[in-house]
């Protein structure tokens, strides 16, 4: 037995890693010069180097039609506006997510319910059909961690009660799912490329779809320059009100981030490849060991994790004496002397306030419900399963350097193969995570 670093023990890792190991995204001087292109020309405003962008986006996607935003979360509202959307509609959404998937759904007057995940922290087809009523109107897919949903099952559920489905691979761009790109297979796809994503290019977003009608709505939406007769051609609906952002907002893309989208764009596949090529590494050095399993898609299928965005293990404490994902997480710190490992990603959505009291248009009612004449809250009781979905995060590799995969698989490892040790420490069986903007806790 090896004592562990947490309770006096010596730490697995006792020097700094390369910087390089986890450096993202990587930045070379062809970024840069794209990006000093902007600022000279005083292009932050424009629209030319985006729509170079959206185009070659599109094409590498796989899509007719791309349109950027100035964040993801304004490209899934745009999306939400593009199927119609109203008030009185319920769309559903795995509870385990960030905010941004589902909460916007207020705004139109619908109502999030929330479905249950699996073992892999994605929306549970098994439980899909609970959360269909009349009311009904869409399924907001997650890709959560970059792990490809069941496309399949939803899918064949959305078309059998004609539903829409928005595909949310803000985790998972350029992520396959049998061959096809995640974003592809759904109505539309949306995603962030945020600085932390790993298709990351500042402070950015992105729409794809193949169906006309949801690009021109989702165009009228939040690019007041470009609701217009050069872009909206074949929507008689939005005709009346040219010129005028529909949502309200401006969402039109920082063109300097649409800049370095584009030489991002261009290494992407190759980047992410050899991201995988480390994360499977680490993975089937810790293949069998009690109490924890890699969140990975077998490529075989034709599958596979994109960048292996914010990588997750599963956790199962009955397999290591009830020890609290918790401990686990701060043991591996220890062992690792970073801040590398941390237990649950995102609290469940329907355990926030926001989802049960929150009146934003002050009618004395829950906005969540404000035009649902059932209260879709009640619903929330049958996701308490999902609080139970332990999840711990690990070392995010970008690159294959063996000695250090293997030496932060060694210290995962130790902490597993010695929990017993750490039982009298904690036992501490709660729903694991934090809100995103806060600190771990």
């Amino acid at each position: 037995m090896e004592k562990l670093a947490l309770l006096g023990g010596p730490q697995t890792i006792t020097e700094a890693p390369p910087a390089s190991l986890f450096k993202w995204p990587i930045i070379t001087e062809e970024d840069e010069a794209a990006a000093l292109e902007v600022v000279k020309n005083n292009k932050f405003s424009g629209r030319d180097i985006t729509e170079k962008f959206q185009d070659e986006f599109a094409a590498w996607e796989g899509s007719k039609y791309a349109i950027a935003y100035c964040n993801g979360t304004m490209a899934l509202t745009s999306a939400m506006f593009a199927i119609g959307l109203g008030a009185g509609d319920e769309i559903i959404c795995p509870t385990k997510t960030y905010w941004g998937s589902v909460s916007q759904a207020i705004n139109f007057g619908a109502s999030a319910v929330f479905c249950n995940i699996t073992d892999m922290l994605s929306l549970d087809p098994d439980d899909l059909e609970r959360c269909i009523t009349p009311r009904t109107k869409a399924i907001m897919v997650v890709h959560y961690f970059a792990y490809p949903c069941d496309m399949d099952r939803i899918m064949e559920i959305a078309r059998r009660h004609n539903l829409y489905v928005i595909e949310d691979v803000s985790h998972a761009q350029g992520g396959m799912y049998k061959g096809r790109r995640l974003g592809t297979i759904g109505d539309i796809g949306a995603m962030s490329m945020m600085s932390g994503k790993s298709f990351a290019a500042g402070e950015l977003g992105m729409l794809v779809t193949d169906n006309r009608k949801f690009y021109e709505r989702a165009m009228a939406f939040g690019h007041y320059e470009r609701n217009n007769d050069k872009y909206i051609k074949e929507s008689e609906e939005l005709k009346p009100y040219f010129h005028i952002a529909l949502g309200g907002a401006k969402g039109r893309a920082n063109q300097l981030c649409s800049a370095i989208a584009r030489v991002q764009l261009k290494y992407y596949d190759e980047r992410c490849a050899e991201i995988r090529r480390s994360m499977n590494y680490f993975w089937d050095l810790l293949e069998g060991i009690k109490g924890i399993r890699a969140i990975r898609v077998d490529e075989s299928t034709g599958s596979n994790m994109a960048g292996w965005y914010c990588p997750h293990g599963a956790y199962y404490p009955d397999e290591l004496g009830g020890l609290s994902v918790n401990k686990y997480a701060e043991a591996v710190r220890a062992e690792i002397g970073s801040n590398q490992c941390w237990e649950g990603g995102n609290f469940c959505l329907h355990t926030h306030n926001f989802f049960k009291t929150f009146d934003l248009m002050h009618i004395g009612k829950p906005s969540r419900i404000a035009f649902n004449e059932r209260d879709v809250r009640v619903d929330d009781d049958a996701c308490k399963v999902s609080e139970t979905k332990y999840c711990f995060s690990v070392p995010w590799f970008k690159h294959y350097d063996t000695k250090w995969i293997e030496l932060y698989a060694k210290a995962f490892r130790k902490v597993s193969e010695n929990y017993e040790q750490l039982l009298g420490e904690d036992v501490k069986a709660v729903q694991g995570g934090r809100w995103y903007g806060t600190e771990n806790k």
